[in-house]
C-alpha cells in the first residue's frame, strides 16, 4: 500500500439516482431526508443511489461493498455513464463527464476505462486471443502491435497456450482471466471490476484476488472493486467505501474501518472477521515510539496473526516495527491482543 498521498482521479459528488416516471421532483423528499422503503411506498420510485461523495484515488484500488441492493453495482456503471445521475456531478481529473458529448464518451469508453464483468461477458464465437484484443481492434490500432501485446498480457495471467481456445472450452476461472487480460490490452488507466470474482469457487477466487494485486504492484491503475465480500474487500482494498439501501456508511483505509467502525451497521459487517489475520502491525502499533523493547524488530506490514506465531504468543514480547528500513513504532503482545477484541466489546 502507498505510504504518500495518492492524487484523486474520480471525484462524486452529491450523486443521486432515482428509478421512476418522475425522479428530478423526487428529489425535494430526498433533501428532507425520506428513507428507501417510505418513498418506494409512497411514491412507486426506487431509491439506488443518495447522496454520494467518493474520491477515487489515482494508481490504488478502491472497493465498493454492501449488501444485495446496496446501490454498489448502480453506482459504478456511473462513472462510465452506462446509467445516467438524476443528479450530481462525476469529476474526471477535474472535469465532470456529466458535460460528456456522444463523441468525448466513446473516448472514455474506448481509450481511458476497461471493465471486468461478473459473468466474463467473452463473445462465445471469437477465441481467446480475438476477445483479449477487442479494444484495440476496436480503435484500429496495427493488429500486429496488438497482438504482440495482448500474448503478453495472457501470458501474464497465465493463460499462454490458450490463445485459439474458444470460451465454453474453458473453466470460469480461465474465462475470467481471459476478461481479465482483455481489460489490460485496453491499456486503460482506470479499470472497472463489477464483481468480478463472486462468480468464482473460493479457491479461484483467491487465486484471481492473488493475483490481481500481483499485477497491481507493477501496474499502479486506479481500479474500481465492487463486491458483497467483507473478506474480499478487506484483501484487495486500499480505500474502501460500504454503502447502505443507497447511501455511504462509513469510507476510509481498510484498517481504520475493522478498528473503528462509525455505525451499528459497521460494526455489525466486521465482527465476524478474522481480526488477526487481517489487522497489520502498522494499524495498531505506537507510532514513532522509544519504549525499550525485547526481542527485535519485525516489518510493518505482517499481519497480528503472524506476529502471535513469531511471539509464540508470550505477551510480555515486544517489538520495534520496521518500513523500508527505518524504525517508524513500537509495538508489545499486550497491544496486539487487545486489537483482537472486537470495538463493540470494548466499548460496552
Amino acid at each position: 500500500m502507498k505510504t504518500t498521498s495518492p492524487n484523486v482521479k474520480i471525484s462524486i459528488r452529491k450523486l443521486f439516482k432515482v428509478f421512476g416516471e418522475d425522479p428530478v421532483n423526487i428529489l425535494p423528499l430526498l433533501y428532507d431526508g425520506i428513507d428507501k422503503a417510505e418513498l418506494q411506498k409512497s411514491s412507486g420510485h426506487v431509491l439506488a443511489l443518495n447522496n454520494i461523495n467518493i474520491d477515487i484515488f489515482d494508481g490504488l484500488i478502491t472497493v465498493i461493498m454492501g449488501l444485495s441492493g446496496s446501490g454498489k453495482s448502480t453506482l459504478v456503471r456511473h462513472m462510465n455513464r452506462l446509467i445516467e445521475p438524476t443528479s450530481g456531478k462525476i469529476l474526471m481529473d477535474g472535469n465532470d463527464i456529466m458535460d460528456y458529448g456522444d463523441y468525448e464518451l466513446r473516448q472514455l469508453r474506448q481509450n481511458r476505462m476497461s471493465m471486468v464483468f461478473q459473468k466474463f461477458a467473452l463473445m462465445p464465437h471469437q477465441t481467446v486471443l480475438e476477445n483479449t484484443l477487442m479494444a484495440p481492434i476496436v480503435r484500429g490500432e496495427n493488429l500486429e502491435k496488438a497482438t504482440e501485446n495482448g500474448l503478453r498480457w495472457l501470458k501474464r495471467v497465465d493463460l499462454e497456450g490458450s490463445e485459439q481456445a474458444y470460451p465454453h472450452q474453458l473453466s470460469g476461472g480461465m474465462q475470467q482471466r481471459v476478461g481479465l487480460a482483455r481489460a489490460l490490452t485496453s491499456n486503460a488507466e482506470i479499470m472497472l471490476m463489477d464483481e468480478a470474482f463472486s462468480a468464482l469457487d473460493p479457491l479461484i477466487r483467491t487465486s484471481m484476488q492473488d493475483l490481481l494485486l500481483q499485477l497491481q504492484q507493477d501496474l499502479h491503475k486506479t481500479i474500481i472493486h465492487i463486491t458483497h465480500d467483507l473478506d474480499e474487500a478487506l484483501k484487495l482494498a486500499d480505500h474502501l467505501v460500504i454503502l447502505k439501501d443507497g447511501f455511504v456508511v462509513q469510507q476510509g483505509e481498510p484498517q481504520h474501518i475493522l478498528l473503528k467502525p462509525s455505525d451499528p451497521y459497521i460494526e455489525e459487517f466486521v465482527s465476524d472477521i478474522n481480526r488477526a489475520r487481517v489487522l497489520k502491525i502498522r494499524s495498531v502499533m505506537e507510532e514513532g515510539s522509544r519504549r525499550k523493547v525485547s526481542h527485535g524488530s519485525i516489518n510493518a506490514n505482517i499481519s497480528l496473526e503472524t506476529l502471535i506465531a513469531i511471539a509464540e504468543g508470550d505477551t510480555s514480547r515486544s517489538y520495534e516495527v520496521e518500513d523500508g528500513g527505518n524504525t517508524i513504532g513500537t509495538i508489545s503482545m499486550q497491544e496486539v491482543f487487545q486489537a483482537l477484541v472486537r470495538y463493540d466489546i470494548q466499548h460496552k
